[in-house]
């Protein structure tokens, strides 16, 4: 280096410039910056790919494994073509939850259905299935007869030997992978009851889950 240049960098007594000293300084910060973007970018991905296949959103899946009939109770008011009627009918549910973080899920309640009509259910309270965790869960349904006196059709359907009846269960809740997930999962079971020899002779479930 010729003396020019060492003049250049270095002030009177062997002193560096003012100015490479800030030169320095701020060639130090840029690489600074740019260590810490990447670190965050490298972060992100890495966050970004656990989200997307370890810690995925999985759906909760709610498994009606048996309902049994209980108890019926039936008495016929011919005059006024009535059919007072008593059911009580047991729900045996499993809800799987196969995520690796916990599903809280909101109080809600098991309905009892009759064509449509609301005639029975019972609360569900709140709770926490932790990961990949199978909750199990018992339900008593009840009709409640008071219910039934204005629909027309459940005179004939009893009459016929048959009655027709639907649980249906539904829960809805969050998880947290990253960031918070709504989750709704529920079931429908379409069930037929032999009135005559007083028990369950059909079950048929349908199983819908929505992120």
């Amino acid at each position: 280096m010729d003396l020019e240049s060492r003049q250049g960098k270095e002030s009177p007594g062997g002193m560096a410039h003012p100015n490479y000293r800030s030169s320095s300084k701020k060639k130090r910060a840029r690489n600074c910056c740019f260590i810490s973007l990447a670190v965050l970018i490298l972060l992100g991905l890495l966050f970004l790919i656990l989200g997307l296949t370890v810690f995925k959103a999985k759906k909760p899946v709610i498994t009606v494994n048996s309902v049994v009939l209980r108890d019926l109770g039936v008495s016929f008011d011919i005059t006024r073509l009535q059919v007072h009627l008593n059911v009580t009918l047991q729900a045996d549910l499993s809800v799987r939850n196969p995520n690796r973080v916990g599903f809280n899920y909101d109080s809600t309640s098991a309905t009892l259905q009759y064509k449509g009509q609301v005639v029975g259910d019972a609360p569900v309270p709140a709770g926490k299935i932790g990961s990949r965790e199978t909750r199990p869960m018992n339900i008593i349904l009840t009709v409640m007869a008071d219910r039934l006196f204005s629909n027309s059709g459940l005179y004939s359907d009893v009459m016929s030997g048959g009655l027709p009846l639907t649980t249906y269960v539904k829960l809805s809740g969050v998880v947290h992978v990253l960031f918070k997930i709504h989750v709704k999962s529920s079931t429908t079971c379409d069930l037929y009851i032999d009135v005559l020899n007083r028990k369950l002779v059909n079950q048929t479930c349908h199983y819908k889950t929505k992120l």
